[in-house]
Formats: C-alpha cells, sequence, structure tokens
C-alpha cells in the first residue's frame, strides 16, 4: 500500500510540474513609414520634410524601383498627417496623408 501511494505522490508531483505549451502573441509597432521618390540629382542634398508643423527633418530622395527592396525610409506615428516637402525654400508636395502600421506611403515629388 505504501509503494502505491509512494507512486500516486510521484506521478501527481510530475503532472503538476508540467507546464504546457506557452505562447505569446505580439500586435504591429504602432510606427509607419514615409520613403521620397523622385530623381536623386534634381534634389541635391536632400528635401527638407514637415511633419504637421511640428517635427522637420531633412530627406534622402530615392529612385523608384519596383525590382528591389525599397531605399531609406522615415518612421513616424500612426494616423493622420499633414507633410509638407520643400527644396530650395519653395513647397514642392503639400498633402494630408493616413498611413496605418507598418505601411510605407510613397511620396511622389516633382
Amino acid at each position: 500500500m505504501k509503494k502505491l501511494l509512494y507512486v500516486l505522490a510521484a506521478s501527481a508531483a510530475l503532472l503538476v510540474s508540467c507546464t504546457g505549451v506557452k505562447s505569446t502573441a505580439t500586435g504591429l509597432e504602432n510606427e509607419s513609414f514615409l520613403e521620397f521618390i523622385g530623381t536623386p540629382s534634381n534634389y541635391n542634398g536632400g528635401v527638407k520634410v514637415n511633419i504637421d508643423d511640428k517635427t522637420t527633418f531633412t530627406a534622402e530622395v530615392n529612385k523608384d524601383h519596383a525590382d528591389r527592396p525599397k531605399g531609406k525610409v522615415y518612421a513616424i506615428s500612426t494616423g493622420t498627417h499633414v507633410v509638407t516637402v520643400s527644396y530650395n525654400n519653395s513647397v514642392i508636395f503639400k498633402k494630408q496623408i493616413f498611413v496605418s502600421a507598418q505601411e510605407t506611403k510613397k511620396v511622389i515629388l516633382p
């Protein structure tokens, strides 16, 4: 009888110690990306970009290559934004855009 109790206790201890399958789930990062497309030689030194009259940065202009991965991209938060692009102190692009999580929006420059 003692052997049976020891076997049952050992079996119960083994079953309790098993944790089973663990999994984790994560969502997409809450950011999106802008890529500026045009003829790079027309925009020496890049273009000045303004997002919502709050954030300003200089961006590199990429050629549009559908056959290979995209060029330099710039991360912004998701949602609706007003994007203003200027070169030599003149506005060449201004538009309200909406970008969702992990979306890359191409801004086509003249």
